[in-house]
Parts: C-alpha cells; structure tokens; sequence
C-alpha cells in the first residue's frame, strides 16, 4: 500500500494578512476556512472580546479551496525579508485550452486584475515555449501567469 500524503503550500511573509488577502483575490475559489464566530463581524471583533493582543494576530493565514480542493495555502510570518529568487513558485493557469492571440488575451486580461490587486509584472516571457507572464505577488513572491 502506498501512503498517500496531503500537500500544503507555505509562504513565509512580513505581513501574513496582506498576503492571504492579495492570494484571496489572486485564486479565486479560495477563501478563509472559517467565518467569525456568530455575534462577531470581524475576527478582530472576536479578538478584541477574548483579549488576544494586537501583535499577535497576525501571525499567520490560511486560505483553503471551497470550490475543488487545490491545496491549502498558509502565510507565516517570518522575520526574515525575502531574499534572492524563489526555488519554488506557483503558476496559475489561466488559459488552458486557448491558443494564440485568444490565449495572449487572456493571460495579458488577468495579469492586469492581478496588478490591481496589488502584483507587478517581473517578466514578459514571449518566445518559442511560448507566452507567459512572470509576477509578483506584493512581498516579492515570485508567480507565472500562463
């Protein structure tokens, strides 16, 4: 028998909150596991009624797929600042099935809602593999959008 084992990605960050978010908007599908509480509008609600200190809540995220199960997606804060180009990165595939200047379109069209979400644009790849569009999600992370 062969183990089967659940795979989670993490990201460690300065601002855990402020990655989640941009990944939130980033991944749609994609949201917290847990609303507040009942009686609570906010998790900030519910932290401030149970005393829990501000420097403390932001700590870490999770954002989990409701729609098809993708992995998990943790956000840790860490003290460290990013350094260097990423080992590993995610690429979120955004034009399957299309070809040519349809596929163009689309990668270009969701590149521009990811910029306004908070990315920027590190690399236009236009060549014989192909067409894709490598990014940055707000603390550096580098992503590919193809």
């Amino acid at each position: 028998m062969t183990d089967v084992f659940d795979l989670h990605v993490v990201f460690d960050a300065a601002d855990p909150d402020r990655v989640a978010t941009f990944w939130l908007a980033a991944l749609p599908g994609y949201d917290y596991p847990n609303q507040p509480p009942d009686g609570f509008a906010t998790w900030d609600d519910w932290a401030d009624a149970n005393n829990i200190p501000v420097e403390v809540r932001n700590l870490s995220r999770t954002i989990v797929d409701k729609a098809s199960g993708r992995p998990d997606i943790f956000f840790l804060q860490v003290p460290d600042e990013k350094a260097g180009k990423n080992r590993v990165h995610l690429d979120i595939k955004v034009a399957r099935g299309l070809e040519g200047e349809a596929r163009r379109a689309r990668i270009e069209t969701e590149s521009q809602r990811l910029r306004s979400a908070g990315a920027t644009v590190h690399q236009v790849v236009d060549g014989q593999d192909g067409f894709w569009i490598v990014m940055r999600d707000p603390e550096g992370n580098e992503f590919c959008v193809s």
